[in-house]
């Protein structure tokens, strides 16, 4: 293991450590306080852990069944995404797991549960969109979408929340259909900041006008493994001959190729568009 690397994991160790602070607070904080359930792994493991309480007066941890209901999963999906990844999800599931144990909500003093729902759907997406920027995830159904988006190579979050609905349903049926409701704007709210914040299967096209398309194909070559493809132009103002360069690569990315471009061609114009699908031979970078 190379020394940038060792320091590439120690990072991405600390992001996953403050994500699993953040989701285990918007639990204690938001969910449980306000009775609400969030959908996938989490809301599973809450109703059953609510449902044996009071139904039948058992009292089991959060951490027991959200575990080994993680743990199931992270053996099937081992050995088809990242090593690298599976491990800081498992230390992100772990500590999340602890961290419920520990931590007490904090002293809001808010009764509306609307508020409830939202802030707390909004901290918990934050949280989860954290350790997915830095190759982890909160378990459960992340497992199951990032497996899914890297067949299909597009992202799967809105289907994953009609998965939720499912689970939403049942806490519906069992607490009541207010708290279900109050529920579903939680979870939908947490979708939408992970759809914002988690660009690895999104997708933008780069159309770039420059005099200098060696320099430019060099520089955005050294950032990404995505095709590019000349088209010879001419422009219509001075009359001037370019190189449209034209290539689609992932949004995550974009940030670092357009800084090498700059670099490469100060005077390059950029257009950058949102793409939805692409079909064909298309180079997505495996999960560490």
């Amino acid at each position: 293991m190379t020394e940038s690397q060792t320091k590439k994991d120690f990072i991405n160790l600390m992001w996953v450590i403050l994500s699993a602070v953040l989701h285990a607070t918007s639990l204690v904080t938001f969910s449980m306080a306000a009775h609400l359930y969030p959908g996938g792994y989490t809301g599973i493991c809450r109703i059953l852990v609510d449902f044996l309480r009071d139904y039948f007066g058992l009292i089991v941890p959060f951490a027991a069944p959200y575990v080994a209901l993680n743990a199931i999963t992270l053996v099937f999906v081992f050995t088809k995404i990242g090593k690298r990844f599976s491990i800081l999800s498992l230390i992100h599931i772990i500590l999340v797991s602890v961290f419920t144990l520990f931590f007490k909500p904090l002293p809001l003093d808010v009764n509306d549960p609307l508020l409830m729902a939202v802030f707390g759907g909004i901290m918990n997406g934050f949280a989860i969109s954290l350790a997915l920027t830095h190759n982890a995830s909160s378990g459960g159904t992340d497992f199951i979408a990032i497996y899914v988006s890297s067949i299909y190579k597009k992202p799967i979050w809105n289907y994953v929340m009609l998965g939720n609905a499912v689970v939403l349903a049942a806490a519906g049926m069992l607490y009541g259909w207010e708290t279900a409701l109050y529920s579903i704007i939680l979870q939908f709210c947490s979708t939408q900041i992970i759809n914002r914040m988690h660009k690895r299967y999104s997708m933008e096209t780069l159309m770039i006008v420059t005099s200098c398309p060696e320099e430019v194909e060099q520089a955005m070559l050294h950032c990404v493994r995505h095709g590019i493809t000349e088209i010879h132009a001419r422009g219509a103002y001075k009359h001037g001959d370019n190189t449209v360069l034209y290539s689609v690569i992932n949004s995550y990315q974009s940030a670092d190729v357009i800084r090498a471009i700059i670099k490469a061609d100060s005077h390059a114009f950029i257009n950058i568009l949102e793409t939805r699908r692409v079909i064909g031979n298309y180079y997505q970078k495996p999960l560490d």
